[in-house]
Order: structure tokens, then sequence, then C-alpha cells
């Protein structure tokens, strides 16, 4: 792969992004914004060597992730989910985590149809601690990275950008050895218990503001099922 040059004037771009899209922030939340962006940017620049498949992207530029925020922000709300994701500026939703996060995402044209992320550890910690300690994992000597923001635009026939999404995120946690936890509600459980190694740490009658069941679960990618393989590995192709 190409290694992707560090862009240049990311205040300007931030700047003239927000502006394109109407979007209105103070001083103090441009540069919060700013930060995240030169940090995240980075961030994915150093995973180019684990490679993509086509069409799946790392998110190296200002002018995606500020289409990936907005695209949070879109699905969240229709979701109802604002409260559980506040917004450090309306119509974005990122926060610090996405600093330290493979962030991945698919493109049709120049639309940003889906993304996900892939949260690593670190001495912050990931963000299911605030409600629930993993560090019996860590203590376990378990490599631990957090899927959430897993977003897919509602358009229709988009069940390839879930599967290119599903492969890539495996393969960033393959290559560095890390299973994966994430909060997810019982319609999900089912599909990813068929991945293999796919188990059920703790579940919560609510979760934050949202008053319904979600499930922590735990991932361990060197399980995986014959049938994770054949759907989803099978003539998988490196860009």
């Amino acid at each position: 792969m190409t290694y992707p040059i560090q862009p240049k004037n990311i205040d300007f771009q931030v700047n003239s992004l927000l502006q394109k899209h109407h979007i209105q922030a103070n001083l103090e939340e441009i540069n919060r914004l700013s930060t995240t962006i030169k940090k995240t940017i980075e961030f994915n620049q150093n995973l180019y060597k684990v490679g993509t498949l086509e069409g799946v992207f790392l998110a190296t530029t200002v002018e995606d992730l500020i289409d990936i925020f907005i695209l949070r922000s879109e699905v969240y709300r229709e979701m109802g989910y604002s409260n559980e994701f506040p917004q450090p500026i309306k119509g974005l939703d990122f926060d610090e985590h996405d600093e330290c996060s493979a962030i991945l995402y698919t493109k049709r044209g120049e639309i940003v149809t889906g993304t996900c992320r892939l949260i690593f550890d670190s001495d912050k910690k990931l963000p299911i601690d605030e409600k629930f300690s993993l560090d019996y994992l860590r203590k376990q000597n378990q490599l631990l990275a957090e899927g959430s923001r897993v977003i897919i635009k509602n358009m229709g026939g988009l069940k390839r950008e879930f599967k290119s999404l599903t492969i890539d995120v495996y393969r960033v946690l393959e290559a560095y050895k890390m299973n994966l936890v994430s909060v997810m509600t019982e319609e999900h459980l089912k599909m990813y218990h068929s991945f293999g190694g796919f188990g059920i740490e703790k579940k919560f009658k609510r979760y934050g503001t949202l008053n319904r069941e979600f499930f922590v679960t735990l991932w361990q990618t060197n399980k995986i099922s014959p049938l994770f393989k054949k759907l989803f590995l099978r003539d998988m192709k490196v860009a």
C-alpha cells in the first residue's frame, strides 16, 4: 500500500469544512476538533502496514473524518442515542477515544456509507471500563480493543459494507493479537455467536441513559468458527 502523506494545514481544512457543512462552533470547540483529527490521522497512518480490503479505508484525511463524524451524528440522532453520545459540536460525533482508534470506513463514490472504530486499550482504558471494569481480562494477559461507532448509512442494499468492515476489523485484531470487547443488544447476539470465540461477559438491564437490555461481549479472535472463515475470509484480497 502507498503510505499516506500527512495532511497539511489541518486547522484551515477543519474551518473550511465546518463552513461547507454549515456547522457552528466556537474557537475552543474548533481547537478540540482539530487536535482530535490530527491525532486520529497520525494513529491511523501507523496502521497502514496492516492493509485494507478493496473499498475499505483507514481514516487519514480531514475531509473523510468530518464526513464520518457527521454520519455518526445523523445515525445516532435517528436511533435516539443523542443523550448517551453527547456531541462536542452539534452535528459532529467524536471524542478523545478516536485518537487511539483504527477508524475504518467504506465509500460509494464520494459518500461515506459505513464506518466503525477499534479503540486500542491504553492507560486511559476503554469506554466500557466506565461501567464495567475489564481489568480481570487484562490480568489474563489479554490484549483488548473495543468495537464501537458501528454505522451503516441507510441507503438500502448495503450488506457488502457490513461484510467488508467486519473482515477488516478481524484483520486489525488478528495483526495485533487483540480480542474485541463490545456492547450490543440482544438482537445482534445470534449473528455474532456464529463468528466463533464469542461470549457474554456481562448483562445490563439498562446501559447509561438507554433503557433496554445490553450485553458486554468478548470475541476471542483465535477461536473463529469455520463458518466465519467461509463467509468472511474466503477469497480475501488486500489492497
